[in-house]
């Protein structure tokens, strides 16, 4: 029988709610101010433009799930697209909602603050170390200016958290309780989610899966544990640990490839099948061509490398010198070259070296693997050459040329075998932008390759175009792809050129899958990298230690109202403090164990172990990556590392509490000492909020008075 009254009884962690209110009001009060664009804003704006309008990009960043997430934010506020983010401290429209586009970043990082009062628990320390660890996040600057306006870092350190959370949740929950594979999964989701947003999501997710690795050994060799239960729980963390991550991370691209539908700038980045399934752009050019290049088949060949510039395959009615300026003679024949621009002098002929027929017959004769071709330009009729003379700018491989007879002792050597690198995958016969052919010149078994290097201006700063032996020659640049196809129908040179402006039209679906279109972009997110500019705030990862260095994000038009990403000096100090101390303390007790003192029981020195791991090898997985790379660094990427050394220090000052200090006095000092710290990092917060905020502005005194160091760079205006 069902009693009445029904009694719901809940625990409640006041101190948690609390800390979260905080978090909550430090991140999100005042969200649309400054109403312009901020720094990086100017960076990931024209990405979320371009996701409203469904225009297709690529970022060599990272993956595209940080992308995503901002452009959801502006999705439900109303964004369409349309705005220019051209410069920093652009003023937003009115009908702009700043709000909606700075507020899942912000709630990111609010959240962030309870997650590490969650995971100093989770770890087996108190409350007040895990309030220590939630104050010290709660009253960091950076941390707060870095959540409040449309960036990733804050994103990134969410799900960072929650999957060492998740993990840890389930780590410690009974073994008994299959309700802790929900933990598990949550842990997947999150890493993938980490990685989605930015690859330095990697560094963290690596360090999970080195304390899951570990803690499985220690399962499978725990004897009290049946074999089947083993064999079950290694199943399910590599299921969720590593399988369900690698899909998602395909199901983040595949969401982002479906809403990026259209044709966009990036476009001459991927190749031709690629730009095809786009709509508009090369899509709109290539709709309806021919599938099948024959002999008769006019058409136009891109090379395969997208570096120096996407092109094509080019001529012109102009000769190489008779000799270059090194005093190299030449062929003095017309030149060939590759040619960045769309031109009526890409286009080219499959000739058919048996026959004289530049139209294709009725049906269509289609040209196959290692069949043997001529290449006519279209426009001047010479024939694609190459022998034994030395390129203009490579000397090492052959020129290429179109054939000029000048009765001399140079006869043409005009004859190409097609070799269709690709043709496992779709077929024996040259297809129009699916397949990926090789030129291989039959009288000297050269490779027709793009090298390159731009010719002088005698060759109008194009592209050079040689022949090179294949076992020397690098593969990714050797291919070429038919993008524009026509069958042509007309013999007669002028007729002929007439025909190459108006495409034949024979409906064929060229779409390609999902999974070429996902490999493609991986491989060119790896291989093609932004030009690499030094910044006025790029910093070297050891100034970010010791904060020597800030970052400007916004300053007014016409007063001293400015932000600045500058962290909290005497949080940055205690975190050091406590990198250090545990090294220090470390070093210790393991010389002690060497020596058989065991100054801690097996419980603590796990934990304390545990700390260092999770604590001090975070720190090292997400500082020490940035000393090997050679790019462009912000004291933002510091952050994520950060955030290890504020879980740190509080539990740390607990351990030291509870098992270093044995009278009631020192450990009395010891508060006194950590409540006076807190009150600084209270005080250094407040001090550096007219920077953290952008209001209450402050005098040109006031500002010089926060440059606490002399390489900080802060800006005022006299008056």
């Amino acid at each position: 029988m069902l009693q009445l009254p029904l009694v719901v009884t809940a625990q409640v962690d006041l101190v948690l709610v609390l800390v979260s209110l905080l978090a909550f009001w430090t991140r999100l009060s005042h969200l649309s101010y400054p109403n312009a664009v901020v720094f990086d804003e100017v960076y990931y704006g024209q990405f979320v433009s371009l996701y409203m309008k469904r225009v297709f990009f690529i970022d060599d960043s990272g993956p595209p799930l940080g992308h995503m997430i901002l452009a959801l934010g502006a999705y439900l506020g109303g964004f369409d697209g349309n705005f220019l983010w051209n410069r920093i401290g652009a003023e937003y429209p009115s009908s702009l909602s700043v709000w909606s586009l700075r507020l899942l970043p912000a709630l990111c990082g609010a959240l962030s603050v309870p997650l590490v009062y969650l995971l100093t628990l989770e770890l087996r320390y108190s409350h007040l170390s895990a309030l220590g660890a939630a104050l010290l996040l709660l009253l960091e600057n950076s941390l707060i200016v870095q959540s409040r306006f449309m960036l990733l870092e804050s994103v990134l350190i969410f799900f960072v958290l929650l999957a060492f959370l998740s993990y840890l949740r389930f780590y410690n929950a009974p073994c008994c309780s299959w309700s802790r594979y929900s933990w598990l999964l949550l842990c997947g989701v999150s890493c993938a989610a980490a990685v989605g947003v930015k690859y330095m999501g990697v560094f963290s997710y690596l360090l999970l899966l080195s304390v899951a690795s570990l803690h499985t050994w220690s399962l499978i060799g725990d004897r009290a544990v049946s074999h089947l239960s083993v064999c079950v729980q290694c199943v399910c963390r590599v299921v969720c640990l590593l399988v369900v991550p690698v899909l998602l991370y395909v199901f983040w691209f595949y969401i982002h490839l479906s809403i990026l539908y259209r044709s966009g700038p990036h476009d001459q980045l991927m190749s031709s099948a690629f730009q095809a399934s786009l709509q508009g752009g090369l899509s709109r050019i290539t709709q309806g061509q021919p599938l099948e290049v024959a002999y008769g088949s006019q058409v136009t060949l891109r090379s395969s490398a997208s570096q120096p510039v996407s092109c094509w395959l080019h001529s012109h009615k102009a000769n190489y010198p008779i000799r270059y300026e090194n005093g190299r003679g030449s062929s003095h024949q017309q030149q060939v070259t590759c040619y960045p621009f769309k031109d009526i002098n890409n286009w080219w002929i499959i000739k058919d070296p048996r026959r004289q027929e530049l139209v294709v017959d009725t049906p269509p004769r289609p040209v196959h693997h290692g069949d043997v071709i001529q290449l006519v330009h279209g426009m001047t009729s010479r024939f694609l050459n190459s022998h034994d003379v030395a390129a203009p700018m490579s000397p090492h491989a052959q020129e290429v040329s179109g054939y000029v007879d000048f009765n001399v002792s140079m006869p043409a050597q005009n004859l190409w075998r097609v070799d269709i690198s690709n043709r496992e995958a779709e077929s024996e016969v040259w297809k129009t932008i699916l397949s990926e052919v090789r030129l291989v010149h039959v009288n000297t078994s050269a490779v027709l390759k793009l090298s390159g290097a731009s010719l002088p201006d005698w060759g109008f700063r194009q592209l050079e175009v040689v022949a090179e032996k294949l076992f020397t020659a690098h593969s990714s640049s050797l291919g070429w792809t038919v993008e524009e196809h026509r069958y042509g129908t007309s013999q007669e040179q002028r007729e002929r050129e007439a025909e190459l402006h108006s495409p034949t039209h024979i409906d064929v679906d060229r779409k390609i899958s999902f999974w070429a279109k996902f490999f493609e972009l991986q491989w060119k997110m790896l291989t093609v990298k932004q030009e690499e500019s030094e910044h006025k705030y790029s910093s070297a990862p050891l100034e970010w230690i010791a904060m020597e260095t800030n970052i400007a994000y916004w300053l007014h038009a016409s007063t001293n109202a400015q932000i600045h990403l500058i962290g909290n000096p005497v949080s940055w100090g205690v975190a050091n403090l406590g990198l250090l101390a545990y090294q220090l303390l470390t070093a210790v007790y393991l010389l002690r164990r060497r020596r058989g003192y065991k100054d801690l029981p097996d419980g603590v020195w796990g934990r304390f172990v545990c700390l260092g791991c999770v604590c001090v090898g975070g720190w090292a997985a997400n500082f020490i990556p940035f000393l090997l790379m050679d790019k462009t660094l912000f004291l933002y990427h510091y952050l994520p590392a950060l955030i290890y050394l504020y879980l740190l220090s509080p539990a740390l000052l607990e351990h030291v509490h509870t098992h270093l200090l044995s009278s009631v006095t020192q450990r009395r000092a010891l508060c006194v000492c950590a409540s006076a710290v807190l009150l600084s990092v209270f005080l250094s917060y407040r001090t550096f909020c007219p920077l953290t905020y952008g209001s209450p502005e402050l005098s040109a005194n006031q500002l010089q008075a926060l440059r606490w160091r002399d390489s900080w760079d802060i800006l005022y205006r006299r008056r």
